[in-house]
């Protein structure tokens, strides 16, 4: 028979969960205190026969203390603990992590799909499996639902809750789900299940993927440069996404822990401050078995559950294969709420339904959506490279289907872009597009700064730029460029300024990192570099506090270097090629008659260059982004020009701003930070970004003056 746990580590957490000691076996056995003590301590084993007398005593059966796969259930009974208001008389209003992101499924599944990547296993090269599932509970099985979580226990901290709500946003948005739910008699679960991952390994309290998870805030254990989140932040939108401030979690881990892995569960609740038949208590509570070594035995930590407990708790996995289960209790969905409003008729959203049913189906869409989105990347594969990942989702209620299992595609979703992956994968790309449906590849540089502020180049990284046609609407905005790293999640999406006329729709891809290429050099350098320039939503790259502390202040610029080669790579993938008088503009000239006005004197001496548009924007990091025409008289010689930025004020003198980069766009060229026009030239464009540490004040609080200047600029 397979056994789980060593004898001794077990028998002695049993005997801690039912309150006994060893002296008090050992008198139940008619043995001696010593024999039991060998036990626990692994010097010895019991004798079969001795062992049906164990299990009489810890009121189980003879097979639960052989295999030692479960704890017996002499224990402590399942209970929530509160945690007590702190002795200072501080208060904390709610979670703060979860303010940073909104109640939204789509932020929910981008969030959450990250994680599930992040914690895939690799070593069988396997994808990691996500599916998302949405449950409306009703009636009696809501009532049954309700009596599982000890609705009763909880109902008075959600009444003070509600009591105190005017002055508590969670308080308002918790007395607003539980009113819903008994308001229109229903409960949504949103759950959250992910299978080849490495589910929650680790000690209750220790250091590890659970106590990360369910103990901490602001903690991140990922160690693996590709990964997506960095920050802890991304498990709070499962408790923001819940009306009620309730998850449930059930895990079965691909590490071991006390001698099992299947079934490991507990909640935890996020409410604020609350005080409660006298008592105050500070905001989070824990759904699980009391543990004995706490003060009082009145902590809880994660058990070991049976399959009628998660069954009742909906938390049923379909196999034993490692991952995690998280179940959102009353999700809630602010934008669908907004959706809802300007919904008429849409194939997907069928008005002839019940109301109830068409949220479901609105939300259900709503997560393909943004699966597909954010996540096709990770979804494709082709050539030796395997997808990272399968996602879909379901919807039900009360255990039946409202709409069946769809699995997320990235070839509807994102047919484009996806088509260009493959492609790259397959080795199926050419240098230009001459026909439809090819896929263009180019190479662009990413200098990459050293650490620490130094000054120089640690090297290259040749990041892959993908650019194709765009097939309709399917693919969302046309002219973007969607970037990626690591684990293949979109992280920017950015369209291309001052493309061609004419230029035909397109979708490109830029593979930085490790997406990459494992072998491509620098690559890891590179993920580390943009890992420390995306903010918690990663949802793109700019200037951040890790940026500025690890690299420098202005180690964004490199970023802003790679975007502008990115930039300038697709517009010359794109852009048609000129027609020659040979195809018809010779022969279109001699059939027609045109009559020219006879031309102007060209005036002599040097021409000066005016400033004729200016268009300005607020970087990420608080610097001035402007792009600026010039309009040239004609002349034969054209007066070089030193454009100057300036903040404007009320009197004195307007202090000038340093430029971090000025970039000639066309008709000009930038030599020392002086423009150059070629002779002939009428018109010319080029772009500057100002240098953040040359601005005596805050960018939001000024007006920036910018103006053209011969000679040195002064």
């Amino acid at each position: 028979m397979e056994t789980g746990e060593e004898f001794g580590p077990w028998l002695a957490r049993q005997l801690k969960l039912a309150g006994r000691t060893q002296a008090e076996l050992a008198e139940e056995l008619q043995l001696t205190r010593a024999a039991v003590s060998a036990w626990i301590t692994g010097r010895s084993t019991p004798r079969p026969t001795v062992m049906a007398d164990i299990a009489k005593a810890l009121g189980t059966d003879l097979g639960t203390v052989h295999t030692r796969t479960t704890d017996t259930q002499a224990g402590l009974p399942i209970t929530w603990y509160h945690r007590p208001g702190y002795p200072d008389g501080g208060r904390d209003l709610g979670n703060a992590a979860a303010f940073a992101f909104d109640a939204d499924v789509q932020v929910l599944a981008r969030e959450t799909c990250q994680n599930s990547l992040d914690e895939r296993l690799t070593e069988n090269g396997r994808p990691v499996k996500v599916r998302y599932t949405l449950h409306e509970l009703t009636g009696e099985t809501l009532d049954a639902f309700r009596e599982a979580i000890l609705w009763n226990d909880l109902f008075p901290h959600y009444s003070a809750v509600s009591e105190g709500s005017g002055s508590q946003k969670v308080g308002r948005v918790v007395d607003a789900g539980v009113r819903d739910m008994y308001e229109k008699g229903r409960l949504l679960l949103l759950r959250i299940d992910d299978y080849n991952a490495s589910g929650l390994i680790g000690d209750d309290y220790g250091d590890g993927k659970f106590a990360a998870v369910v103990r901490r805030q602001l903690e991140s254990l990922k160690s693996s440069q590709g990964a997506g989140g960095s920050y802890g932040l991304g498990k709070a939108t499962l408790w923001a996404t819940s009306a009620l401030g309730l998850v449930l979690i059930n895990s079965t881990l691909s590490v071991p822990h006390e001698g099992r892995t299947e079934r490991r569960v507990i909640g935890r609740l996020e409410l604020p401050w609350r005080q409660v038949d006298g008592s105050a208590y500070a905001g989070p509570a824990w759904f699980g078995r009391p543990d004995p070594e706490s003060q009082g035995a009145e902590v809880v930590r994660s058990w070991w559950a049976d399959e009628e407990t998660v069954d009742r708790l909906h938390l049923t996995r379909d196999n034993d294969e490692p991952g995690t289960s998280f179940l959102v209790v009353g999700a809630h969905d602010v934008a669908s709420l907004d959706e809802k409003a300007s919904d008429t008729e849409s194939d997907d959203v069928d008005q002839d339904d019940h109301e109830d049913t068409r949220d479901l189906k609105r939300m259900h869409r709503r997560l393909v959506t943004a699966l597909g989105r954010d996540f096709w990347a990770a979804m494709t594969g082709g050539g030796n490279r395997l997808p990272l990942l399968e996602v879909s989702v379901r919807s039900l209620r009360n255990g039946d289907v409202v709409v069946p299992e769809e699995q997320v595609d990235p070839t509807r979703e994102q047919p484009s872009r996806t088509r260009a992956l493959r492609a790259h994968y397959e080795g199926a790309t050419v240098d230009r597009l001459t026909e439809a449906g090819q896929v263009a590849a180019r190479n662009v540089p990413l200098k990459l700064p050293l650490s620490g502020g130094a000054p120089g180049t640690l090297g290259t990284h040749q990041a892959v730029l993908l650019v194709t046609e765009a097939m309709g609407d399917k693919d969302g905005d046309k002219d973007q460029v969607h970037s990626l790293r690591g684990n293949r999640m979109t992280v920017k999406k950015a369209g291309v300024p001052r493309l061609p006329v004419g230029t035909n729709p397109f979708q490109a891809v830029l593979l930085v990192g490790e997406a990459a290429g494992d072998s491509v050099p620098f690559a890891k350098e590179a993920e580390e570099f943009l890992r420390a320039a995306e903010p918690p939503e990663h949802d793109r790259w700019g200037q951040t506090e890790e940026l500025s502390l690890r690299w420098s202040p202005s180690a964004f610029r490199r970023i802003n270097g790679l975007t502008h080669e990115v930039n300038s790579a697709v517009r010359e993938i794109v852009a048609r090629p000129r027609r020659t008088s040979v195809e018809g503009g010779e022969a279109l000239r001699k059939a027609l008659t045109v009559r020219t006005k006879p031309k102007a004197k060209t005036p002599t001496g040097p021409v000066v260059p005016a400033l004729d548009a200016l268009d300005a924007t607020v970087g990420d990091a608080g610097e001035w982004q402007i792009v600026a025409e010039v309009s040239i008289p004609k002349g034969d010689e054209i007066t070089p020009m030193v454009p100057v930025a300036q903040l404007d004020v009320r009197s004195g003198g307007r202090p000038r701003l340093e430029w971090a980069e000025l970039v000639a766009i066309e008709g000009c060229e930038v030599q020392d930070g002086v423009l150059y026009f070629q002779p002939g030239t009428r018109r010319a464009k080029f772009r500057g970004d100002t240098d953040v540490t040359s601005h005596p004040v805050r960018t939001a609080l000024t007006r920036l003056v910018v103006e053209l200047r011969a000679g040195k600029g002064e």
